[in-house]
């Protein structure tokens, strides 16, 4: 017996646990290539930033951030752009910005959290309503069932409580994989963003003192 054939056996309810998967799949992927792109050497970054601000070169900085496609560079981007407004401009527009970047990282994730949830959930229902089915067998064969009977019923219903579990397992482990990764960069995003915008008040005070 193979496993299509396994799978076939839990029943309808195999549908939509098979769909889930194939779902927390895709959403893996996805954001695994999107935080491996969202990388960056932010010592490297910082100290090129720190040369083109405080050489006023602001078109030449935003021309990196656009080069790095990163989100902390998107930031910074986004940020250099109000810097002929002011300091506070410069902030607000970070700070908006940062928020966009978080969400775009996290996107999918409360899906993928859902999955994790739910799968096992379908699972122990399809089990149920296996056993449901067994039992209502054997009152059809009025207890004269033999342990044949029972076994194949048994075995058949807990395959959806496998396989929900096992989807359920794998959706949790990357969620929280994934989760880690975002909040390494988010906080490569804070660091990066609280010094550009130090670097912008030292630039402006440097230009005033002038």
């Amino acid at each position: 017996m193979n496993l299509v054939s396994i799978l076939l056996k839990g029943g309808w309810l195999m549908l939509p646990i098979f769909l889930s998967s194939i779902v927390a799949v895709a959403i893996i992927i996805d954001r695994y290539l999107v935080l491996r792109r969202a990388s960056m050497n932010v010592p490297a970054f910082l100290l090129k930033i720190r040369s083109l601000i405080k050489n006023r070169d602001i078109d030449g900085a935003m021309n990196y951030c656009v080069e790095e496609k990163s989100p902390a560079a998107n930031i910074v981007r986004k940020g250099l752009k109000k810097i002929n407004l002011g300091h506070e401009r410069v902030k607000e527009a970070i700070e908006a910005a940062g928020r966009q970047e978080v969400s775009r990282l996290e996107k999918g994730l409360s899906i993928l959290a859902t999955i994790s949830g739910v799968a096992p959930l379908l699972g122990f229902l399809g089990t149920v309503t296996g056993m449901i089915s067994a039992f209502m067998r054997i009152e059809t064969l009025q207890g004269s069932a033999n342990p044949s009977d029972l076994a194949g019923g048994i075995w058949e219903a807990l395959i959806t409580t496998a396989f929900g579990l096992a989807v359920g397992i794998i959706a949790l482990t990357f969620y929280n994989m994934l989760i880690s990764s975002i909040s390494k960069l988010v906080l490569d995003m804070e660091v990066v963003s609280n010094d550009v915008i130090d670097i912008i008040e030292e630039a402006s005070r440097a230009k005033t003192q002038n």
